[in-house]
């Protein structure tokens, strides 16, 4: 009986030691990509149909009269055809369960979108400072902002993540709260499925340079960048996938995936930053303490998912 379970602590402990060797190939290939681009470089894109036809199922492509998805989306929910078109850019529009992620791809006249419906946010705490709101993923923060004119945005949330954000009333309030920010006196707890087998507690502390590629912001970890610390936590694992718990000490652009990409345990969902593709970016801030204040926001129900 004890050497069988001896066995199996030592085949276990091999099996972690090779899970964490080809974390470390991950990570290094991202580092390596990294370095390739140039920072001013201009990459050569593919046309907008040749960059659909690699999402489209195969039953879809070739086939009949074609036309361009948001021109039929607008046709079939009777909306404007730059409405089609942010819901496309928001990853909101699927068919036969494949996202579609250009707009201007072709498919053809007959296909049938499916589009997911926004959450809408809901408030967790308000007081004559505060509006603390739980953001739903797909939203934009700016957009919760409009929903409450008599509150301002603290801080921000990427529009696939989901959770805590937290608006102000008051500008004596907001003052000393973004001093808490700069200070780094507030904490910020995140929970994330990501990619591999993550067992072992990991700090990482490297700088992040954020600078724009095809009018999008692109974190890389380099020597040139604003310091930032991440500290991440097991605390589960489901066959390929692992749900960590994230805390973070500053606030860089995309730090959290950034990181996570850096270590070789991209997010689910986050295929800017290597991971696979998944229905959202799998990532909730969940907890933050601000000036004697506790906001929880819990975690949605696809978040369930992989554990189930």
């Amino acid at each position: 009986m004890d050497y069988s379970k001896k066995k199996r602590a030592s085949d276990q402990r091999t099996k972690n030691k090779k899970e964490e060797g080809r974390a470390k190939v991950r990570a290094k290939a991202y580092a390596q990509a990294d370095a390739k681009r140039a920072p001013r470089a201009k990459k050569k894109v593919k046309s907008s149909e040749e960059e659909f036809l690699v999402d489209a199922p195969s039953g879809q492509r070739g086939s009949g009269e074609m036309e361009k998805a948001y021109k039929l989306l607008a046709l079939q929910e009777s909306i404007s055809n730059s409405q089609a078109k942010a819901l496309i850019d928001r990853g909101l529009v699927y068919v036969a369960n494949r996202k579609v992620t250009v707009a201007r791809g072709e498919l053809p006249v007959k296909t049938n979108f499916n589009v997911h419906e926004i959450a809408k946010a809901k408030i967790i705490y308000e007081d004559a400072d505060l509006l603390v709101v739980d953001k739903p993923a797909f939203l934009n923060t700016d957009e919760v902002e409009r929903q409450y004119p008599d509150a301002q945005l603290l801080h921000r949330l990427d529009r696939e993540t989901s959770g805590v954000l937290i608006l102000v009333k008051d500008e004596d309030y907001r003052i000393k709260a973004i001093g808490e920010f700069k200070r780094n006196k507030v904490y910020k707890e995140y929970s994330a499925w990501v990619e591999g087998m993550f067992i072992d507690e990991v700090e990482i502390d490297k700088a992040i340079l954020t600078e724009k590629r095809h009018n999008r912001a692109f974190s890389k970890i380099s020597p040139k960048g604003k310091p930032a610390h991440t500290t991440v936590t097991p605390v589960q694992v489901v066959g390929k996938y692992s749900k960590v718990k994230v805390v973070i000490r500053e606030g860089r652009t995309h730090q959290i995936r950034c990181h996570l990409r850096s270590i070789g345990y991209p997010i689910a969902g986050d295929e800017q930053y290597g991971g696979r593709r998944a229905k959202r970016v799998m990532l909730h801030a969940r907890k933050v303490e601000l000036m004697g204040h506790t906001f929880i926001a819990d975690e949605p129900k696809i978040f369930a998912h992989y554990s189930s």
